[in-house]
């Protein structure tokens, strides 16, 4: 698997959620909503997800093991860092 695109959306109001990534995977297969999020220790993502009948929040999808999960949000924190150094628009929500 591998990712061969990443497009950052930089929200523009402060708060925690920093960007909303999209990631396409093989030049195949897209997945939207990644959130960039400013946490404790640090930057984190956040997978897409919806809130449940229960109130709890469920991903959509999410990678099945840890090591794709640290791989993902390697190169999503690596495209969000290089964006932050370029002078576009920013998006708010």
């Amino acid at each position: 698997m591998n990712i061969t695109d990443v497009r950052v959306r930089k929200m523009t109001k402060e708060g925690k959620m920093k960007a909303v990534v999209s990631i396409t995977i093989d030049d195949e297969f897209v997945v939207h909503d990644i959130k960039v999020v400013e946490g404790e220790k640090g930057l984190f993502i956040a997978m897409p997800s919806r809130k449940a009948a229960d109130g709890e929040y469920r991903d959509i999808a999410h990678p099945i093991n840890s090591a794709t999960r640290t791989s993902i949000q390697n190169i999503i924190l690596e495209a969000y860092e290089k964006a932050l150094l370029e002078p576009e628009e920013a998006v708010a929500e």
